[in-house]
């Protein structure tokens, strides 16, 4: 049998403006621009051959300079975005209580189970499309952490907390068909949360 790596870089979103009120169109700051230039920095000597992210703008902001250089267009995917945000914030302990039971959600809110479910169904269609071949994605905090904890059931609270301050932050997972084989983690720039505000998208 033959062995075709997929390999597949995960961009978590550069700093956003925190107290912007719509999630779709909430932009990056100008410090969140300015890193986008350390993403590009870290694809330029790589081939690339696909750009896939959430639609969310912070997202396809964060990599749009990366895949201006290479001549690429930016595929986006529904499926891809961040976790739909309910009544209550997201204090601690309820941050705690989603990972304790990942199918709990709060009033209007998605659960953990919801958003792993959505994103791995994209990343199958994505494994399948482009095996074989290197493809960035444009990713959320949550999002990402569903992922990683959908390949490793300890990944958990602690870990999601620990990459909290991460705005970009790139981890590569390399495949070989649908089964994850390595995972690096490859760049990260810290940007401290807002206090007032402990949204992890």
């Amino acid at each position: 049998m033959s062995f075709e790596l997929t390999k597949l870089y995960f961009v978590r979103h550069a700093q956003p403006v925190f107290g912007h009120i719509d999630d779709l169109t909430r932009p990056l700051t100008d410090e969140g621009m300015n890193d986008t230039a350390a993403v590009l920095g870290f694809f330029k000597d790589k081939h690339i051959d696909a750009f896939i992210s959430s639609p969310y703008k912070r997202s396809v902001d964060t990599i749009l300079s990366t895949a201006e250089y290479f001549g690429k267009t930016i595929e986006t995917d529904i499926r891809l975005r961040e976790r739909e945000k309910g009544q209550g914030g997201n204090t601690h302990e309820l941050i705690r209580k989603r990972w304790a039971d990942k199918s709990f959600c709060e009033e209007d809110g998605e659960s953990l189970l919801s958003v792993q479910k959505r994103n791995i169904e994209a990343l199958s269609e994505i494994l399948l499309k482009y095996k074989g071949k290197t493809v960035v994605i444009g990713t959320h905090g949550t999002a990402l952490s569903t992922i990683l904890n959908h390949y490793d059931n300890t990944f958990g609270y602690d870990d999601f907390m620990r990459i909290i301050d991460r705005m970009p932050y790139i981890v590569e997972l390399d495949f070989d068909g649908e089964k994850l084989i390595e995972k690096n983690e490859r760049l990260h720039i810290c940007k401290e949360f807002a206090p007032q505000d402990l949204t992890i998208r």
